[in-house]
């Protein structure tokens, strides 16, 4: 079985599947036959009976991490109202090109597509979506900074943005290649760490967690976990049990 063909799940069930996706492959179908492969057409392929359209959120092609897929009409639209009542707790880690001085903080920015460069986004105080980021600094590597990113809104390329912008951070992403000074092949070092929402079953609370290899032997795990749940999140006191925080890897192919 080809290696395209894989998904690392890292819990399925009759209702919903969550899935570490790499970077470099789409959240959902694109437009041609070159774009085809993703995360959704290989849980299809995984399982036929799911619903047509399992996704209720995405990644980045570039971006790795944790997704949450729901595999039934009913699942999906449940999923889709905890993301939709911000219900849904996300965190990614990201190491930064330079030196952060502050600790930690709050990004607000309003941006845009840019019309003429898709699917690049601009700042626009008048006609922007606002897009608001928690952050804390984890380390310095060098003269660069690993971070945890909490985002508020589900703006397109909001964290890379905000990381990048003068306004925000002024630190791109390593590897990213539309705000920072990332090159084609690069790895661009965002990934989403961390799912906290409600199964759509059974009401309870679960939290997901994926450490990427790029945070370094520096920190460890306890740090990590420390870092993702430090730095806040309102109205969510219970974060219910972890999943998937320390379990080696389930890789499934379809077929």
């Amino acid at each position: 079985m080809s290696g395209q063909a894989l998904l690392d799940i890292r819990h399925q069930d009759p209702q919903i599947m969550v899935i570490d996706k790499p970077g470099g492959l789409l959240a959902v179908p694109g437009r041609g036959p070159d774009k085809q492969d993703s995360v959704v057409s290989r849980a299809q392929a995984l399982l036929p009976w799911c619903i047509g359209q399992p996704a209720v959120h995405r990644l980045d092609m570039d971006t790795s991490g944790l997704m949450v897929l729901g595999l039934t009409r009913a699942a999906h639209a449940h999923l889709s109202r905890q993301f939709a009542e911000q219900r849904v707790e996300k965190r990614y880690l990201a190491l930064l090109e330079g030196m952060l001085t502050d600790e930690t903080g709050e990004i607000t920015l309003r941006f845009r597509l840019d019309p003429e460069n898709r699917p690049y986004q601009i700042y626009d105080p008048v006609r922007g979506k606002l897009g608001i980021t928690r952050w804390r600094k984890i380390e310095e590597q060098g003269a660069r900074t690993l971070v945890v990113f909490m985002p508020l809104t589900g703006r397109t390329h909001q964290l890379r943005l905000h990381a990048s912008h003068p306004l925000g951070l002024g630190c791109p992403v390593v590897g990213d290649r539309l705000y920072g000074v990332g090159r084609l092949g690069e790895r661009l070092l965002l990934h989403s760490a961390l799912l906290r929402f409600e199964h759509p079953a059974t009401g309870q609370r679960l939290t997901f967690a994926s450490f990427p290899s790029f945070t370094g032997v520096g920190c460890r795990f306890g740090t990590m976990v420390d870092a993702l749940e430090g730095i806040g999140f309102p109205g969510h006191s219970d974060a219910g049990p972890c999943r998937a925080a320390a379990c080696p890897d389930r890789r499934y192919a379809p077929g």
